[in-house]
């Protein structure tokens, strides 16, 4: 068998005022084939697995490029088909191949595109027919549409989130790939609109115990190849937008179509119970500086550079200053121009600086201050899982009895390592500010004596029934109290 594989992944919020262009993949992941790590990250992980599968049965595997964004807002259009069509010229030089086997996103919007994954997969099969095998491992923040599953043969998306579980996800495709590459199964996608878009945490009742449920149901009916929850991505404004049941199962789609419908309608019926319990900056300042234990952890979750947001909203940090807060860490400011200015001056230094909410409004007012100068990290990266993630050139600076994290690249804060490698123990501050909705959980929830999820300013659009939307459509709850009643009465 001879099997070609590549990742090209991005997530798009279509609000971001930050555009992204080759430069964001380069400061993420940009590795041509040979080049990619041992070390699997988010999308890319079908590669690192397929080389020991790949390994193991004996097959050549043929690697493409590897290409991942952090999320921001639109990508820049050349940039787009320049990558998409470097895989796609390394696809037509593999030919011919028995199976094509990708890594994606799902959210990617390019400036012309508003389904570049759909239009990549597309360009796969043409370039393959109709007979070859093409399968994805995806993020559930994204948009499943009509056209990625009619270029495709099944897709298995990530089922945890915070998605500590991509690894496992990619073994599951490939475990799927290989036993419809030797004869043992068919294949057969069955998709329900669940008509919502909604936050599911895995991390908390009720959606612990929904993911559960379909791993068992996996386990259990020798029908069913895969079960995925495809969340939906809010900030992404596309015709397709919202949540998804996909239920793959061996040839059998009727069957696959009956129990994705009864689970996407189990799950519309708990919405709006998914999300965490929210609480406002002064709130949590004041519970985080009341209690007699830390590190709290509290997360700006909305701020989140993983969704597209800058991640230089300054709301908590202001509110902690104004109350005089100590034996305090925020983790991280992103302001290239200020990690820039403290690198030139040097740890140590102790120079005036204005830093934080520049990209948007309703990120709060820069912050100016005399500042010292801890330390310096070049090309500083944190653990995410098995995996690493970069923030870029960092500067540690410390105000007013502060200590703030200010990152050239953006990344959301999925690990206490962010702190430690910057020369903070994390384990040792009474209060530690982050910037995630949910990934910094499975490792913070290990040192947090207490979790705050804080919603501060409006750098995210996190409330669809209120969101400007222009392309979204507008018939699914909360915009609409419940579309399956109004389209029964369609019909």
């Amino acid at each position: 068998m001879r099997i070609f594989t590549a990742a090209f992944a991005t997530e798009t919020n279509t609000f971001s005022p930050i555009c992204i262009d080759r430069r964001a993949f380069e400061a993420s992941l940009y590795a041509p084939p040979g080049m990619h790590p041992e070390t699997p990250t988010l999308c890319s992980a079908p590669i690192t697995v397929g080389r020991r599968v790949a390994a193991q049965k004996g097959w050549d595997l043929i690697e493409g490029t590897a290409a991942w964004a952090d999320p921001a807002g639109l990508v820049n259009r050349r940039t787009y088909e320049d990558l998409r069509d470097e895989i796609l010229d390394q696809l037509r030089a593999a030919m011919p191949v028995d199976a094509v086997v990708l890594g994606l996103h799902g959210a990617m919007v390019a400036d012309g595109y508003e389904d570049t994954e759909g239009d990549l997969l597309s360009r796969v099969r043409e370039i393959v027919g109709p007979d070859i095998l093409v399968c994805a491992e995806l993020d559930p923040h994204s948009h499943l549409t009509e056209k990625r599953v009619a270029a495709a043969d099944f897709f298995v998306y990530f089922k945890e989130f915070p998605h500590t579980d991509f690894v496992d996800r990619a073994e599951d495709l490939w475990r799927i790939a290989v036993d419809t590459l030797e004869g043992r199964v068919e294949p057969a996608m069955s998709v329900f609109d669940c008509r919502m878009i909604d936050v599911f945490p895995t991390s908390r009742e009720p959606m612990r115990s929904f993911v559960d449920k379909i791993m068992a149901m996996e386990k259990s009916d020798a029908d069913i190849l895969s079960i995925s929850v495809i969340h939906g991505f809010m900030a992404g404004d596309v015709p397709e937008m919202g949540t998804k049941l996909l239920v793959v199962t061996n040839s059998k789609p009727d069957k696959g179509s009956a129990i994705a419908r009864a689970l996407g309608l189990e799950l519309f019926s708990k919405r709006g119970t998914f999300i965490m319990p929210q609480i406002d900056e002064k709130q949590a300042v004041s519970q985080a500086m009341a209690a007699t234990s830390g590190p709290v952890v509290i997360a700006d979750l909305w701020d989140n550079p993983g969704g597209g947001t800058a991640g230089d909203a300054t709301v908590i940090l202001q509110e902690l200053l104004d109350r005089g807060a100590t034996d305090t860490a925020i983790g991280t400011i992103w302001d290239p121009m200020a990690v820039q200015i403290c690198m030139a001056a040097g740890e140590g230094a102790e120079i005036p600086l204005r830093f934080g909410a520049k990209s948007a409004p309703g990120t709060g007012n820069p912050i100016d201050g005399l500042v010292k100068i801890i330390s310096l990290v070049a090309s500083a990266e944190m653990r995410f899982g098995e995996s690493f993630a970069p923030f870029g050139d960092a500067a540690h600076i410390q105000l007013d009895g502060i200590d703030i994290i200010l990152n050239s690249t953006r990344a959301q804060s999925f690990d206490p390592s962010l702190f430690s490698v910057m020369g903070i123990d994390p384990t040792l501050k009474k209060i530690l500010v982050i910037k995630s909705t949910n990934h910094f959980y499975a490792s913070f929830s290990r040192i947090a004596s207490e979790i705050l999820y804080c919603s501060a300013g409006t750098p995210y659009p996190n409330n669809p029934a209120r969101t400007p939307y222009r392309r979204a459509r507008k018939d699914i709850w909360p915009m609409v109290a419940d579309p399956h009643v109004e389209k029964r009465k369609e019909a």
